[in-house]
């Protein structure tokens, strides 16, 4: 069985278990994720976003099959086992092509599944929800038609997969979280319900009973969103309608996305009610990014102590490069040149970590990494900078070197999501 199709049998029968989602190419947040896994006897679920890793390469430069690798790669090192780790797929569909009229869009989107399912991929979040060139965008795009087109996507994926799950639907807006313009609302039992129909409709249209059977989620927006300075918390209140529509899908349980920055007992509450599927991302680059920067005022300390030369200014140098190419925050931070200057830095939407792998900012990193890997670092900077990691390391729980420190202070996010998803187990 699945282990998703587990959880989702652990729900109906009343067991608060779920599993989050780790949406990330970094190596440090993967390497802390599988790690974490280790530790707590889970499942790593690991997914990639159709316009991160795409057959043309994404944003990352990398295919399906070069990202499995990847997370693979990091798994023998942790000594973690491949059949520990479940690779997903999100919003897989014409997401990245958008632009292109339906065939040429949905052609793509055929061959992304299909690369996806080749690699390995068992989670696959069906995605077709958004306008298309030959689309009027003047309307929404029509139910039906967005299910039909996804469950061509899911004959695809049958094809070439080995029994999947399946998540369909979409929320508002688009991954990374929202704008500060932009506007969202709690899904309504009508939707849930339209959708189902629509989906149920399509797949049995094509004959796909199996894997109408293997649709273990849809994308809900249960009230939790963030944007660059703001966190909006789960009211479970407001989601009691949508909550008694789920009782009438006996093998189906709600994917939330965005959940970053939500608190233990919120994310809680949400596997309490039938969120099973966490989604998380921008958080946990949030804390690389928060540990970065930490190190960099460790190593200028050091570095006007004398105790190493060549300091990296990893900081100026992150921020410099996104001054110098600002396409992938320009949409996202408003305001003042001296508000926009505080949010390429800090900001919750933490678009900086698209910058993380500019040569120059990668550079930075592995020059600030060296500096610190050349001297021990004195434990009085440590106290300033990390106390919570100052007393791990004084009680033998954490090593001293600054990439275990940098995967502890991530760990200590995944820790949040742990206690909602493990409690029964922990």
């Amino acid at each position: 069985m699945h282990p998703i199709l587990d959880i989702v049998r652990k729900q109906k029968q009343g067991i608060s278990e779920g599993i989050y989602s780790v949406c990330s190419s970094n190596r440090f947040v993967i390497e802390a994720t599988l790690e974490k896994a280790k530790e707590d006897g889970s499942y790593a679920l690991i997914e990639a976003t159709a316009n991160q890793v795409n057959q043309f390469g994404g944003y990352t430069g990398m295919k399906p099959v070069d990202f499995r690798d990847f997370v693979y790669r990091i798994a023998e090192k942790v000594e973690l086992s491949n059949d520990r780790i479940i690779l997903g797929g999100d919003h897989l569909g014409p997401l990245t092509w958008s632009e292109l009229p339906e065939h040429k869009a949905m052609t793509n989107a055929h061959v992304l599944i299909r690369q996806y399912c080749e690699a390995g991929f068992t989670k696959i979040h069906i995605d077709t929800s958004m306008h298309l060139a030959d689309d009027d965008r003047n309307e929404p795009v029509p139910l039906k038609k967005v299910a039909s087109r996804g469950s061509r996507l899911c004959e695809t994926a049958k094809e070439y997969g080995a029994e999947p799950v399946y998540v369909i639907g979409s929320e508002v807006p688009v991954p990374g979280g929202s704008s500060n313009d932009e506007e969202f609302e709690i899904t309504k039992a009508k939707s849930l319900h339209d959708t189902m129909s629509a989906y149920r409709d399509e797949f049995y249209k094509l004959g796909l009973t199996e894997e109408w059977g293997r649709v273990v989620a849809i994308v809900v927006q249960p009230g939790v969103e963030f944007n660059d300075q703001q966190v909006f918390e789960y009211e479970r209140e407001s989601t009691s309608r949508l909550r008694l529509a789920l009782t009438k899908y006996p093998s189906l349980v709600f994917e939330g996305h965005s959940t970053d920055y939500q608190t233990k007992i919120k994310l809680k509450e949400m596997v309490e009610d039938r969120i099973a599927i966490l989604k998380v991302g921008p958080a946990l680059t949030f804390e690389l990014r928060q540990a970065l920067f930490l190190l960099c005022h460790i190593e200028k300390e050091m570095a006007d102590a004398g105790m190493i030369g060549d300091f990296s200014d990893f900081i100026n140098i992150i921020d410099e490069e996104m001054k110098k190419d600002p396409v992938h925050w320009r949409k996202h931070y408003h305001g003042s040149d001296c508000q926009i200057s505080l949010l390429r830095k800090f900001s919750y939407l933490d678009r900086s970590r698209y910058y993380l792998p500019y040569p120059k900012v990668d550079n930075a990193v592995n020059r600030m990494l060296d500096n610190l890997r050349s001297v021990k670092i004195p434990l009085i900077l440590l106290s300033q900078y990390f106390p919570i990691q100052y007393d791990k390391i004084r009680e033998k729980r954490l090593g001293l070197a600054a990439e275990d420190i940098i995967k502890d202070r991530i760990k200590g996010r995944l820790d949040d999501y742990a206690y909602a998803t493990l409690y029964e187990k922990l």
